[in-house]
C-alpha cells in the first residue's frame, strides 16, 4: 500500500474501509487469479511501479505463470496501449523473476523430479527443473510437492529454511508446515501444491 493510502486510512478511516470494503465486494465472484490479473492491469493503467510489483507476485503466488501475465496484458491492450505494455515489461524484466525468464516461458509440461525409490521419506527436499523450484515431501501417503516461492510476495525460501519440520519465509517470517504446506505463523495462505504423478516408478510434477 502506497503512504498516501496508509496516511488515508489513519486519517478517514471510515470512508477508507468502505472503499477497501467495496474493493473486495466487486470482486466475490471472481477466483483469486483471476483478481489478482485484473489487479496488474489497473496499475499498468496507472503506471504504479510499487502497484505492479505487488500484484505481478500476487498473481505468481495465486498460481499465474508469467505466460498468462503478459497475455493478460496484452489483451488489454486496447486499454493500456503499447507505451504502457513496454513500461510493464520493463518493470518486469527488473524484478528478475524465473517466471519471466524466455526459457522459462514455454507450455507448461510433466517434468521428472527423480526416482520415486531415491526420495527419503519424511524428509523434505528441494527440487529445480526448468528454472522452477519447488519442495518435494514423501510419507506413507505419497509424494506432495509445492511451490517454493512464498505466497505472500513469491519470495523463493531457500532449504536452509527449514526449521524443525517448518519452512520459515527469510523474507516476513511467514511460517509453513514442511509436511502439509499449511501456513502456520505470520501469513494465512498455505504453499501452492504443484499438481504431481508416479509414472514407471519416477515422480513427475506439472511444470
Amino acid at each position: 500500500m502506497s503512504d498516501a493510502l496508509t496516511y488515508l486510512v489513519k486519517a478517514r478511516p471510515e470512508a477508507m474501509g468502505h472503499y477497501f470494503a467495496f474493493l473486495k465486494e466487486t470482486g466475490r465472484h471472481l477466483d483469486p487469479r483471476t483478481r489478482a490479473l485484473i489487479s496488474v492491469i489497473t496499475k499498468v493503467h496507472s503506471q504504479t511501479e510499487r502497484g505492479v510489483r505487488q500484484y505481478v507476485r500476487r498473481a505468481i503466488a495465486e498460481g499465474c505463470s508469467g505466460s498468462e501475465i503478459l497475455d493478460a496484458l496484452l489483451m488489454a491492450f486496447p486499454a493500456l496501449g503499447l507505451a504502457k505494455i513496454v513500461w510493464a515489461v520493463d518493470v518486469l524484466l527488473a524484478m528478475k523473476l524465473p517466471q519471466f525468464d524466455p526459457a522459462n516461458m514455454g507450455s507448461r509440461e510433466w517434468r521428472e523430479l527423480g526416482l520415486l525409490k531415491s526420495i527419503p521419506r519424511g524428509k523434505l527436499q528441494k527440487v529445480e527443473r526448468a528454472g522452477r523450484a519447488v519442495f518435494v515431501f514423501r510419507d506413507a501417503g505419497g509424494c506432495r510437492v509445492y511451490d517454493a516461492h512464498c505466497p505472500h510476495q513469491a519470495t523463493n525460501i531457500p532449504l536452509d529454511a527449514l526449521k524443525g519440520g517448518k519452512l520459515v519465509c527469510p523474507k516476513h517470517g511467514w511460517t509453513f508446515d514442511a509436511a502439509s504446506g499449511a501456513c502456520i505463523a505470520k501469513g494465512d495462505k498455505p504453499l501452492r501444491r504443484v499438481e504431481s504423478k508416479v509414472e514407471g516408478g519416477k515422480l513427475l510434477a506439472l511444470l
